[in-house]
């Protein structure tokens, strides 16, 4: 009896160590990096979607948002989520899109008014990134200790499959 604890025992120091070994590997262990970015946010050009998040539309905007930045060297492709579902039918607001000087007809332009941002840079395999209110918080935080007001938006920034930015505009005084 005692030889099979012990078995088992090993087996599962064995298993909680290649667990945490995998999961530091695929970057669960990687700081959420954040500065302070003295200069407006890129203007974005892209479209804004309102549905249900298994609606083909959806799919469809971001493949052709898609094709845009792969067209255009040099951008990235960039969301806002203005109402994010809580479930699988409920509606939501996000608008896709990529870096732009300039408004193009047929697509939705963003603006920012800030003069400065926030920026949180996190890596690591999209399996064990952290979720978006998590990053929302460290965001807030850091806004708190350095006397900064956020506007509100939250812009996800992707630069590759296991890296993505989440840019927070300040509210200026004024």
């Amino acid at each position: 009896m005692q030889k099979k604890f012990l078995i088992l025992a090993v087996f599962l120091v064995l298993l909680l160590g290649f667990g945490y070994w995998g999961y530091d590997q695929l970057g669960g262990n990687n700081p959420i990096i954040i500065e302070l970015i003295n200069e407006k946010p890129e203007n974005l050009v892209g479209k804004t979607f309102v549905g249900i998040p298994q609606d083909e539309k959806l799919g469809e905007i971001f493949q052709e948002i898609q094709t845009k930045k792969s067209l255009n060297a040099g951008t990235f492709l960039y969301t806002i989520y203005e109402v994010e579902p809580a479930g699988k039918l409920d509606t939501m607001i996000v608008f896709v899109g990529i870096n732009q000087l300039l408004p193009e007809e047929g697509y939705d332009f963003k603006s920012f008014e800030a003069k400065r941002y926030l920026v949180a840079k996190i890596s690591g395999s999209s399996w064990i990134m952290p979720g978006p209110e998590k990053v929302k918080e460290k965001l807030a935080a850091f806004a708190a200790e350095n006397n900064l007001v956020l506007n509100g938006i939250f812009v996800d920034k992707l630069i590759q499959e296991n890296e993505v930015q989440v840019i927070a505009p300040i509210l200026d005084p004024g």
